[in-house]
């Protein structure tokens, strides 16, 4: 009798409920770490936005005649990197424009001259030459360059409506058509900066492979000085 109640006891006992395993933590889907834009690199230096929202760069605050001949630098850099049929039109055009525009061409280069002259005295053939290698350069930044040819071939549309002796009037609007893509270029990379900073703030500089470090680049076009010259 005792042992039968004991066991009767035992059995209306609490009973084990089997307690469910506690959900995984989710997973966190890491999206992939901004990159420069066009390929550039990483540690590019690009100019800056001043208050005004503009950007300094070889083409601003220049003389009438170094608007010229700035346009004249982009064509050449543009004759010589755009290859392949579909660019023909830019070196037909940009012979064309050094014949139909010489008398032009040759008074802007000689104000220039007389600008540099009376700017740096003695200096002056230097400093022009290395403010020159400066704009081919910025010219020929490599991730740009085929932005710059598809601008290039309005600008031989273009170009083909300026008589002789006009080139003065066009020569600001048609250096800022051969810029557009450049300035395109830093604005986006600026958004890339802002992008990567919101990227390493939320997941981390370290979540991913860091990118591998690389020297700002230097569009070096020697050949295209060269030519440039030499015309």
């Amino acid at each position: 009798m005792t042992g039968s109640l004991v066991a009767l006891l035992s059995g209306c006992g609490p009973k084990e409920v089997a307690v469910a395993p506690p959900p995984p933590p989710p997973v966190v889907v890491i999206p992939p770490r901004p990159m420069p834009p066009l390929g550039a690199s990483p540690n590019m230096m690009i100019p800056a936005v001043a208050v005004d929202g503009s950007r300094a760069t070889v083409n601003s605050g220049i003389s009438s005649a170094q608007a010229l001949w700035n346009l004249r630098s982009a064509y050449n850099v543009a004759a010589l990197n755009c290859v392949g049929p579909q660019y023909e039109p830019i070196l037909a055009g940009y012979k064309d424009f050094l014949k139909k525009h010489t008398k032009s061409l040759t008074a802007a280069n000689k104000t220039l001259d007389k600008e540099f002259k009376s700017r740096f005295g003695a200096k002056s053939i230097r400093e022009r030459e290395s403010y020159q290698t400066q704009v081919y350069n910025y010219f020929a930044l490599p991730p740009v360059v085929p932005a710059l040819c598809n601008a290039a071939l309005g600008l031989a549309v273009d170009l083909q409506t300026v008589q002789a002796g006009q080139l003065d009037g066009f020569a600001v609007t048609g250096l800022a058509k051969a810029e557009a893509p450049f300035k395109e270029f830093f604005n986006s990379y600026d958004q890339y900066r802002a992008d990567l900073a919101a990227w390493d703030a939320r997941y981390g500089a370290g979540a991913s492979a860091s990118v591998p470090g690389a020297t700002t680049p230097v569009a070096t076009a020697p050949n295209v000085t060269q030519q440039a010259y030499a015309h």
